[in-house]
């Protein structure tokens, strides 16, 4: 504009040489910015599983579902020692041994949970589902009141013989509905 005081030029763009030419160079692989489904991602690591087929993004999925079942074991893991810490210490202090144990559990969650999301953000709809059931696994074998054969004890089954079962009131059923 005229009248608004000196003018001044853009410099010239720099050329494009060394790490910057490389960056920018068609070579480089294409990373997705929306989820996409196919075999041909790379999860947390260059070139893994890449263009190696399905067995290899097979064996990559089961590897994040194992790494999100972790997680939910080690927060189930850490829950406990800190029950068992909290419950054996004067004035709420917790042993130098359970303290220890609970942040090296404490660790080993942070480290897992953030590998599972930086395998989701490799974008692929296979791995989001794979973390995702992962989780769901974990939580169901760690940390839900279900446990693999049991239909004959617990603590469900000992309440509803004492009559404080969902049914409440004092009165005992059998499992065919009928009362005590």
């Amino acid at each position: 504009m005229k009248g608004m005081g000196p003018t001044m030029e853009m410099a010239p763009a720099p050329p494009t040489t060394g790490k910057a030419a490389s960056a920018s160079a068609p070579h480089m692989p294409m990373m997705h910015m929306s989820f996409f489904w196919g075999d041909r991602a790379v999860v947390l690591f260059p070139g893994w599983p890449g263009a190696r087929g399905a067995g290899a993004y097979l064996l990559c999925l089961l590897f994040v579902l194992a790494l999100a079942a972790l997680t939910e074991a080690l927060a189930a893991a850490s829950r406990c020692v800190a029950r068992r810490g909290a419950g054996g210490g004067a004035a709420g202090r917790v042993p130098a041994s359970s303290a220890a144990l609970l942040t090296a559990a404490h660790a080993a969650r942070m480290g897992t949970a953030y590998l599972v999301m930086l395998a989701v953000m490799s974008f692929n709809g296979g791995v989001l589902l794979a973390a995702v059931a992962g989780h769901a696994l974990g939580f169901l074998l760690a940390r839900s009141r279900v446990h693999p054969g049991g239909g004959g004890g617990g603590a469900a089954a000992a309440a509803a013989a004492s009559g404080h079962g969902l049914g409440g009131m004092g009165v005992g059923h059998h499992p065919d509905g009928s009362k005590a």
